[in-house]
């Protein structure tokens, strides 16, 4: 089939001869696949949530004897150098302790951002002049007053 001649310069530019392809549809995902993918990211995040605490965890049970043992060393030798070092060690221990705490934050987070169901929203609209809207306004007052 032929496209009609206004399309002929188009034809030329895009060097096609005009034949009219069909075209297939694509199926969409299903819903089950749909539902699949959630669930996977769903626990995916807990797997992520569960090794990211894991390892916070044991940095900060590595990071408190290494603090244990400088101290030692500190109080032994009585050197500057080594109470610098524990006082950085002690404060990257806070700071692992933060982000555990940051990481319940984030996870909170996320779940309440999920969908939890439909939401419905319900809007009422008066159609008609304000001269109406007055009267039955009126109207309501003098029938809540009864």
């Amino acid at each position: 089939m032929k496209m009609t001649k206004k399309f002929d310069k188009l034809n030329e530019t895009f060097n096609v001869d005009g034949e009219i392809i069909p075209v297939t549809p694509v199926e969409s995902e299903t819903l089950v696949e749909k539902i699949e993918k959630v669930s996977l990211t769903v626990d995916d995040i807990k797997k992520d949530y569960d090794y990211t605490r894991g390892n916070l965890y044991s940095l900060i049970e590595k990071g408190q004897e290494a603090i244990n043992g400088i101290l030692e060393l500190a109080q032994e030798t009585e050197m500057p150098r080594a109470y610098e070092v524990a006082g950085q060690l002690i404060k990257n221990v806070g700071d692992i302790a933060d982000k555990l705490m940051d990481l319940q934050k984030k996870v909170k987070d996320i779940e309440e951002d999920s969908p939890k169901g439909p939401t419905t929203v319900n809007n009422a609209l008066f159609v008609g002049s304000t001269a109406e809207l007055a009267k039955l306004l009126k109207q309501q007052t003098q029938d809540t007053k009864e």
